[in-house]
């Protein structure tokens, strides 16, 4: 779905004092835009709207979060839910950062001086067609862009049967191993799991929600 132009959401985003405004120039300090830098540190890479970040980041005060998304128009969205929920949580917001980011171009902003503990990527574009697949956020070439700097897991989720299923070449190709995976998350109960609107329409449409989490294989 193609999103509209929001003339004020850039304004709005400039104005956030959680909001990093160019995010290649934190290339290889990303943990040093912490009060804590020393905690763990979990990216979500393609936050959208906000719906999983807003309920993850101000349960976990302990843990660093950034989000990223692409479009101003979804980030400004992601802001104001974390706002709204940091207020009902009654706690600083000291513990997340959000940036605009093409994640296909992280290596811009992202090298082997940065350290990430956790990556999350949640009901990203699953890119059907055959000459869009490189596109994905899971596809080899992305994949060996995270491995510079993930120093933890890497936890994916997805309403989209072939993605998943294809993905599990992505990891082998790339060097990663695969922890664990379901092809029903809503019948675990010894994972975490952040329930947003869209998993809930997935849900609602039948949709089983598959979830993986892999791991860079130390050589």
């Amino acid at each position: 779905m193609r999103i509209r132009h929001k003339a004020w959401a850039k304004p709005e985003l400039e104005s956030c004092q959680f909001y990093v405004m160019n995010p290649p120039e934190q290339k290889g300090k990303w943990t040093e835009l912490f009060e804590n830098p020393e905690k763990p540190l979990y990216v979500e890479l393609g936050c959208g709207k906000g719906g999983f970040i807003s309920q993850i980041a101000p349960a976990h005060p302990e843990i660093n979060f950034i989000a990223m998304d692409i479009k101003n128009e979804m980030l400004v969205l992601a802001k104001r839910k974390l706002e709204n929920a940091y207020k009902s949580a009654d706690i600083p917001m000291s513990n997340i950062k959000i940036a605009i980011q093409n994640i296909e171009r992280l290596d811009t902003a992202w090298d082997e001086n940065d350290r990430a503990d956790r990556i999350y990527i949640n009901f990203c574009n699953p890119w059907g067609k055959q000459k869009h697949k490189k596109r994905r956020l899971t596809h080899t070439r992305q994949l060996l862009n995270y491995k510079k700097f993930l120093k933890g897991e890497l936890w994916f989720k997805t309403d989209d049967d072939g993605l998943f299923e294809e993905s599990f070449d992505y990891f082998a190709e790339a060097g990663y191993r695969i922890k664990y995976k379901t092809y029903d998350l809503h019948s675990e109960t010894d994972i975490e799991n952040y329930i947003t609107e869209h998993e809930n329409m997935f849900t609602a449409e039948g949709k089983k929600i598959k979830f993986l989490i892999a791991e860079p294989i130390e050589v």
